[in-house]
């Protein structure tokens, strides 16, 4: 069992990366914006019944998925460095697939701005995640947690084995995927 965490800041190309190693390994992709995407027309985001159903679907995957007999799972997370609980949260997902003598991978992605800003308005990323479709808001959310958070990792900050950074504001997504087969070997 492996499970792959796929992290950086919004529209940095996380689904779209998973999706494309998806295609090339047998990991599943288990993207945010599909717990985010379920709870969000009954619950406003950010309220506590929205971050409790949420909460309680992923770690509920987490633990049924890591339990199974499949290859692995991608999660993708944008994990601002700066917030402790950002911190738990991944220590708790990685900890139920340790418990289950899973391998962990840490695959942190990273953008200019600009063509981030590019991509928070492409197709596939409007097709797949229904709360990202006003693009006004989707742009003032992407800047302000920009502003408020740091949304990638300070050189050393994360210390396990099995991590790579990229740099993926010139690379398609199939490179990037196929960049992180070959380093872990998938």
């Amino acid at each position: 069992m492996k499970l792959v965490l796929l992290f950086g800041p919004q529209a940095v190309g996380k689904m779209t990366i998973g999706h494309e190693l998806e295609k090339i390994t047998d990991l599943k992709l288990f993207h945010n914006h599909m717990t985010i995407d379920l709870i969000q027309p009954f619950f406003d985001f950010g309220t506590e019944s929205f971050k409790k159903l949420v909460n309680l679907f992923r770690n509920e995957m987490f633990s049924e998925f890591a339990k199974s007999d499949h290859y692995g799972m991608i999660f993708t997370y944008v994990w601002a460095f700066d917030l402790q609980g950002d911190w738990n949260f991944v220590n708790h997902v990685c900890s139920i697939f340790e418990l289950n003598g899973a391998e962990i991978y840490f695959v942190e992605l990273e953008a200019d701005m600009e063509e981030r800003l590019v991509r928070n308005t492409t197709p596939y990323r409007l097709e797949k995640k229904p709360t990202k479709r006003n693009i006004e808001q989707s742009e003032h959310h992407l800047r302000a947690t920009y502003e408020k958070h740091r949304l990638n990792s300070n050189e050393g900050e994360i210390t396990r084995e099995n991590y790579i950074r990229i740099n993926n504001t010139n690379l398609s997504a199939e490179e990037v995927a196929y960049k992180i087969k070959e380093q872990f070997n998938f």
